[in-house]
């Protein structure tokens, strides 16, 4: 379960690209290896990151992992299925649809160009093989 049309990292995050925006999240193999994700904790709005920086933190029963940026930008939405204090709260979302429902953030890229260092689905499915 490795969709074509996003780019991967290494630390198994993927995006997807609309214009200049970047939607972040964690791969499917990333969720299988945590088990059941409990709590996600992502950046406020407004906070800038560079490439390689942690994003986040992935909480499961099994470990706590930390997420990080794949491009350089401003975060501009987060997801409210993972803010805690919102009655919609469902951090399993992550594990139950991690390349749809489950993103994380949405950055506004600063340097798009950095996209061009990602891995390509086909990429990726050699680093999960190699895992």
């Amino acid at each position: 379960m490795i969709p074509n049309d996003l780019k991967y990292t290494n630390d198994h995050e993927w995006v997807r690209v609309n214009g200049d925006i970047a939607e972040v999240g964690i791969t499917h193999f990333a969720q299988e290896q945590l088990g059941d994700i409990v709590f996600v904790e992502v950046p406020a709005v407004g906070t800038a990151v560079a490439a390689k920086d942690r994003l986040g933190v992935v909480e499961s029963v099994k470990t706590v992992s930390d997420v990080f940026a794949p491009v350089s930008g401003e975060v501009v939405e987060i997801n409210p299925l993972l803010v805690e204090d919102n009655d919609d709260f469902q951090p399993e979302i992550v594990n139950s649809d991690p390349f749809g429902e489950g993103w994380m953030v949405r950055l506004r890229m600063s340097k798009p160009e950095e996209l061009s260092g990602l891995l390509s689905a086909e990429d990726y499915k050699i680093v999960t093989e190699e895992a």
